[in-house]
Parts: C-alpha cells; structure tokens; sequence
C-alpha cells in the first residue's frame, strides 16, 4: 500500500492561511492523486462548548476570517445585584445589548454591517453561597467608536434619569496585528479557557473559511526531511509566495504518530503589499 501526501490549505479570509501537511493511504484518498479539489467550506464547531481541540482550532479559523485590524475586543462583566441567575437569562442580556448597538449604529448613520462572536463564560462558584458568575467576550466589527461600545452596556433610562444604570463593566481595545492582541491570540484567549464553561453565538453574516487540498505537492521524503527541520522560515515563504509565518513559535509544529508518521501544521499570514 503506498502512502501519498496531502497539502491542505485552510483559507480564512484575504490575510490568514493555515496548511496542514500529512501523509494518508490510498484506500484514504478521496480521489484520483493530482487533481486539485473545489473549494469545501468549513462547518462551524458546536456552540455548546469548546473543550475539544478541533472545535476550538475551527472557532480560531472563523475570527481570523471575519476580524482584525482596528475591530473591538470587548469584554462584559456584570454588578452584583444585575448578575444573571441563569445561562438564559444571560444570553436574554447580551441579546438586548447587540441590539442597542444596532439601534445606535442606524442613529449615527453607520452603513457598515454588525459581525459579531460572543463567547459567555460561566464561572464556577468558590464557595457554597457563591452563584455562578456570569461574564461575557465579544469580537465586535460595527464601525462605532469604543465609548459608544462600552456605553451600550447598560439598562433602559428611568424616569428622571439621563442615561440609564451600567450593567457591570465593560472594557474594550482596538485589535492589533500583534501575535498577543491580534485576532489569533485574542481568539485563542476567548476558546481555550477550560476552568470556565464557556457557550458561544455569532452573527448569521460571517464568511466561513474553506479548504482546498492537494496530493501531488509534497513527497513523503521531502515532508520527513521538512518536519526534522521545521523552523527553517525563509524554506516556506519560497514554497508560499506571499505569505510568511505569523511566529516561530506558535506558527509552526511538526508532529510524529506512530501509525500516521510525521505532519507539518502551519499558521501563516499574508505579507503587506510594498508600496512603490
């Protein structure tokens, strides 16, 4: 039985690719070797939780695909006498919260579209008498100004008042292209938190990644030879013109399994254009 390599690239969206380089059998071949597959976009993960590590690559690949620069990472905490006592009444809060920012982006004029992903946490209880604490992580993309963001996350205006109560504390940034403030690491950050029980939601707008793989690229020997020297950055951005590794260190992992042999994983993002 001979073994051939595959070449998957996962696009999500212009400026982030990763590849993935593995060995697979001819009885695992989904079609004759050298043709070049159609796209095949990916399905989003399970909402209900991300405690499995292809359900929380596939959450990354998603905000690489619909966020970055100068979008809002935000986060919302909630006061002690406004804290949900349950996971419905949390989500009927985050809920009246995305629509108050639609209602203030149609009254400033904002024609830009609202992409969202909100990720709620549950944080477990210490102590018997204390309640689960519930808080809640957005990648937010409405072209409003972070004061606006922020001052969204409060009540309906009483009687008398001027503006109405602060539900908790709202906390938000600019996104930067930074491995740690990026979208990668911000994405990262939102997933993978497993001391907490996290639930996630996202607008029904967002482009979904794709796929496309390829049989013919990679000799067996060339992907052993490539994963016992992995680092080599310069090697990849000849074989991936354009695009270069987000970072040695979280950008690039070779992998041996003793039934499937070795694999190359590769997070990679695209070069700025030189301005002449």
């Amino acid at each position: 039985m001979r073994n051939f390599v595959r070449e998957k690239k996962i696009y999500c969206g212009d400026k982030y690719m990763e590849v993935d380089l593995y060995s697979l059998s001819e009885y695992q071949l989904e079609r004759k070797k050298g043709k070049r597959s159609k796209k095949k976009y990916m399905t989003l993960p399970k909402q209900e939780k991300m405690n499995d590590k292809n359900a929380r690559r596939k959450f990354v690949q998603l905000a690489e695909a619909n966020f970055g620069q100068d979008d809002i990472f935000l986060s919302l905490t909630y006061k002690d006498k406004y804290l949900p006592k349950s996971y419905d009444e949390a989500q009927k809060e985050i809920t009246n919260y995305i629509r108050r920012l639609k209602t203030r982006m149609k009254a400033q004029g904002v024609e830009e579209e609202l992409k969202y992903i909100i990720v709620t946490s549950m944080r477990k209880p210490r102590g018997k008498d204390e309640g689960v604490r519930y808080h809640h992580h957005l990648l937010l993309s409405c072209g409003l100004d972070r004061d606006t963001v922020e001052d969204c996350w409060r009540r309906p205006r009483r009687k008398g008042q001027e503006k109405g109560d602060l539900i908790g504390y709202p906390d938000s940034k600019r996104i930067q292209e930074d491995i740690n403030t990026g979208i990668l690491g911000l994405a990262n950050y939102m997933a993978k938190h497993t001391s907490y029980k996290r639930k996630w939601t996202c607008s029904q707008n967002l482009e979904r990644p794709f796929e496309r793989t390829n049989d013919h690229k990679y000799s067996r020997k060339k992907l052993i030879k490539f994963a016992l020297d992995p680092f080599d950055i310069d090697r990849w951005e000849k074989i991936y013109p354009g695009w270069t590794i987000t970072d040695k260190d979280m950008g690039i992992e070779a992998r041996y399994n003793d039934f499937t042999g070795w694999a190359i994983y590769l997070k990679m993002r695209r070069k700025p254009e030189k301005i002449e």
